[in-house]
């Protein structure tokens, strides 16, 4: 049966890694018209062999004189030869769950891929190395061509190709260990790295690849640090060797370049999971403010929505901070012009003041424009009253904190309204100011459950137990049944933080360094909702009884 390799055996160490080198003579250079000839495989491990593989192949077709002077193979070797019907199943079972390794892989993967095909097979899916891509990555510039038998020449292999399969599968076989010895001077160790070297071809900074080399195959953040130790940049990842390895290939971001440039080492910090993994490099990036995360400078442009309760005559505003001053804070909310929505979505329902006009004033000057409209009940007008103002804040105050669908529906009601009478612009910015209004009440609702639970113990199907305290990760256990030697031998361990504090306590404003955690911990919950068990809490841990209305295109919200 075919296999496919875990992560965890891609990260097996190349000593331990069993490759087939396969060789194949075909009557041509197409796999759909041409057909095989012979197969040649070597199977080896640590440099020792396991094993050899050799067949001649009745193609059941001419065999063209140019191959013949190439090869030397004539119609009369292969007529008595076994049909490569009959091959294919022992083929199968010698290569086994080995990795399969060719001199232009591509090539013989690409015929016996074919021939599964033609006898209802299902295909090798095994792992390819090609020694091609190999040579060309790292001694390509010490000779003229990477053929191979002018690479068996350059290098003075044991073995020297023929154009007959096994020759030159033992030839490939040679290289192959003799690129593996100068791969490991670039810190590969592994098959993944082994695998990914090719695409790393003229890194400018291929040479830094040294400084993978003790990176593990684990979840957890990495640091890429300058020569004095500052922090440049914090990355997660559910394999940290890997994913920092991709930085020299894959990944073509233009601030990858400039981080490389600077790179001379790299730390890392090995986690339970990917969702530590990613608590931590939030903490990380507010703590350390690394120069190439642009999550490091998002956080300076969040605002929060003002109800100004203390004021006599409340009204709303977008402040760059909260303060302990005993008004309602929404927030804290991603830009100022997201902000701004949210308070043209309020003001479109609940006619509170907008201007700042005192009492009376307005006899002078006149009222100001919205109060003149009738949509706000504004001090400037004559016919402003203490007390129907005071009920306005009052339903404000509820529909923020509770009653939600009181701000919303209305909102929605308006856009289908304004949708009916094809007046699109208005009805476009209605919807704008209900998407904004929506998702900050959405996300305050999620982040006020968090805080009301001063410690909260959930576990996993998969065994791992996870404690939050006011919404904050403070603690995992992993089972015993689950032993990782990198994780130590203690059962539960302290979620490394920075700083390690609880959330603050249900109530007020959550500080602005605290809104990306609180993000992924919530969707964490939610999204695993189905999963977790709870096992303690303390406080408060509830559900809530109307969620707010989620709005699609098409769809009429209801409180």
């Amino acid at each position: 049966m075919p296999v496919q390799l875990t992560l965890d055996d891609m990260g097996t160490p190349l000593v331990d890694v069993t490759f087939c080198v396969i060789d194949l003579e075909t009557t041509g250079g197409r796999p759909a018209a041409d057909r095989i000839t012979e197969i040649g495989a070597v199977k080896v491990r640590g440099g020792e062999c396991l094993g050899t593989f050799q067949t001649m192949v009745n193609p059941g077709c001419a065999i063209p004189p140019t191959i013949t002077v190439l090869t030397g193979i004539t119609e009369s070797m292969v007529m008595r030869a076994p049909r490569i019907e009959t091959v294919l199943g022992s083929l199968t079972d010698f290569v086994g769950e080995a990795v399969i390794v060719g001199h232009n892989v591509r090539f013989d993967v690409g015929f016996l891929a074919a021939a599964f095909e033609r006898d209802g097979r299902e295909p090798f899916i095994n792992p390819t190395v090609d020694t091609v891509a190999l040579a060309r990555r790292l001694v390509r510039d010490e000779v003229r061509n990477c053929k191979l038998g002018t690479l068996a020449e350059h290098f003075g292999l044991a073995h020297r190709p023929s154009h007959r399969a096994l020759d030159d599968a033992w030839a490939t076989a040679d290289l192959l260990h003799l690129l593996m010895e100068r791969a490991g001077r670039m810190g590969v160790t592994g098959l993944d790295d082994l695998r990914s070297l090719p695409s790393m071809a003229n890194h400018a900074e291929a040479s830094k690849l040294i400084l993978t080399e003790r990176l593990p195959r684990r979840p957890g953040v990495y640091l890429f640090r300058d020569a004095g130790g500052r922090v440049l940049y914090v990355g997660k990842a559910t394999n940290i060797r890997s994913r920092v390895r991709s930085y020299f290939s894959s990944d073509e971001r233009r601030k990858v370049g400039a981080l490389l440039r600077e790179t001379q080492r790299i730390d890392h910090k090995i986690c339970a999971n990917a969702f530590e993994a990613r608590v931590l490099e939030i903490r990380l990036i507010h703590h350390l403010r690394p120069q190439y995360n642009r999550e490091a400078n998002r956080f300076d442009a969040q605002v929060y929505v003002r109800f100004g309760l203390a004021e006599r005559h409340p009204r709303l505003t977008v402040v760059r901070a909260a303060t302990d001053d005993g008004s309602l804070y929404l927030g804290p909310i991603r830009s100022r012009a997201a902000a701004a929505l949210v308070v043209e979505a309020v003001h479109s329902v609940m006619p509170l003041r907008r201007c700042t006009a005192r009492p009376g004033r307005g006899r002078r000057t006149g009222p100001c424009l919205p109060a003149q409209l009738g949509t706000a009940h504004c001090t400037c007008s004559e016919s402003f009253d203490d007390e129907t103002y005071r009920n306005i804040v009052v339903r404000t105050r509820v529909a923020l904190e509770h009653e939600h669908g009181w701000l919303t529906a209305p909102l929605a009601d308006r856009m289908t309204e304004l949708a009916q009478a094809e007046r699109f612009e208005e009805a476009a910015q209605t919807r704008e100011r209900l998407t904004a209004l929506t998702g900050a009440l959405e996300r305050q609702s999620r982040f006020d459950r968090l805080r009301a639970a001063e410690r909260l113990v959930v576990r996993h199907r998969d065994g791992i137990a996870v404690e939050f305290r006011r919404g904050r990760l403070t603690r995992m256990w992993v089972p015993p049944e689950r032993p990782d030697p990198t994780l130590g031998a203690i059962a539960a361990r302290d979620v490394q933080a920075v700083p390690a504090d609880p959330g603050p306590p249900s109530g007020g404003a959550l500080p602005m360094d605290l809104v990306d955690e609180f993000s992924v911990v919530a969707a964490w919950l939610e999204q695993h909702a189905a999963s977790l068990r709870i096992e303690r809490v303390e406080g408060e841990w509830a559900g809530p009884v109307r969620r707010i209305p989620d709005y699609r295109p098409g769809r009429r919200l209801v409180s």
